[in-house]
């Protein structure tokens, strides 16, 4: 089955009730339809007005509430908004069933074009950065700043810890996980997640634990959901294979914007070593390493990562002709 296939789920007008989605203090959720997708849109009130607007794009799996810690933390700096990409958190599947890398990138352009926010400090982790990657490459005109934690980029040697996320994307592989794993409880599936996400695990607290247990359960009864994971993955494994213009590191190579680059030194994802490659790749680029971080640096350490936000944006402050916006 192709990844621009129609999904075998009921349409988003008769899918089943489940669980409402958790909104944190100070966030609100709000849905946007825009041609082909509807979009579930998580922001917080901003510490005062004038404040440049910024999206945040969530890895696979994932959903806007991974950005939440991080929101709060530049709350006085950006005017942030954090998408669910198409399939993931509250957003409902697209209707084409195209949950490629340009697929999901082509939904944040459509509602950055709509929204008519831009151009905006960009985030993204893991399949969002890929996303956010590509965005920044073929929108110039959307992004002023591009921040990626762990970005899902093409690697030649993934690491062994990588390669059961990969398989999702195998046709039948989700099915035959899904049976083999029919007995795991929430809290099973959520301590494994943490375990492959963080460095180290035991930095999530008990309430932050049981959350992600609740949203874990409550997705877990949406039909759709396995359909998304594998789609995703295969969209990943997809654009890993792709070269010459619509390559992700030629892409990469074509951003203009001032770019953060954050690494996390026990990430068993995305390959610590392919930090550097990057470095060379993003043009106008700086690079942190965390050495004690995981694939989730934005959730493990938000007020360092937000620290290094900061110095982008007060280094990339007036080269658009606007002042200064963070603080020091």
């Amino acid at each position: 089955m192709s990844s621009t296939e129609s999904p075998s789920v009921p349409a988003a007008s008769v899918l089943p009730r489940v669980a409402p989605v958790r909104v944190g203090e100070g966030e609100r959720l709000r849905s946007v339809g825009l041609p082909g997708v509807t979009l579930t849109i998580r922001s917080r009130r901003p510490a005062r007005e004038g404040l440049p607007p910024a999206l945040y794009v969530h890895g696979l799996g994932g959903s806007s509430q991974n950005w939440s810690s991080l929101m709060a933390e530049l709350a006085d700096a950006v005017d942030g908004e954090a998408v669910d990409l198409p399939g993931f958190g509250d957003s409902p599947p697209p209707d084409d069933g195209d949950y490629s890398v340009t697929g999901h990138a082509r939904a944040v352009i459509r509602h950055l074009d709509a929204a008519g926010r831009g151009p905006v400090h960009l985030f993204g982790n893991s399949l969002g950065g890929a996303v956010a990657t590509r965005v920044a490459a073929v929108r110039p005109d959307l992004v002023r700043t591009l921040t990626l934690v762990s970005p899902a980029l093409p690697e030649l040697r993934i690491q062994r810890t990588a390669v059961p996320t990969g398989l999702l994307g195998v046709p039948g592989i989700a099915a035959l996980f899904t049976r083999l794993t029919r007995e795991w409880t929430a809290e099973q599936r959520v301590r494994g997640v943490m375990g492959l996400c963080y460095g180290d695990p035991g930095r999530v607290t008990p309430e932050a634990f049981q959350q992600a247990v609740e949203e874990l359960e409550r997705r877990l009864r949406l039909p759709y959901f396995w359909d998304a994971m594998a789609r995703s993955a295969r969209g990943i494994v997809n654009a890993y294979t792709l070269g010459g213009q619509h390559g992700l590191w030629r892409q990469a190579e074509r951003v203009l914007a001032p770019t953060l680059l954050i690494y996390g030194g026990r990430d068993q994802l995305v390959g610590f070593r392919m930090a550097a490659k990057a470095a060379r790749a993003f043009r106008h680029s700086r690079l942190v390493t965390l050495p004690d971080a995981g694939h989730v640096a934005m959730m493990e350490y938000p007020d360092v990562v937000a620290g290094a936000v900061r110095e982008l944006l007060a280094q990339s402050a007036g080269t658009d002709g606007t002042a200064p916006d963070a603080r020091s």
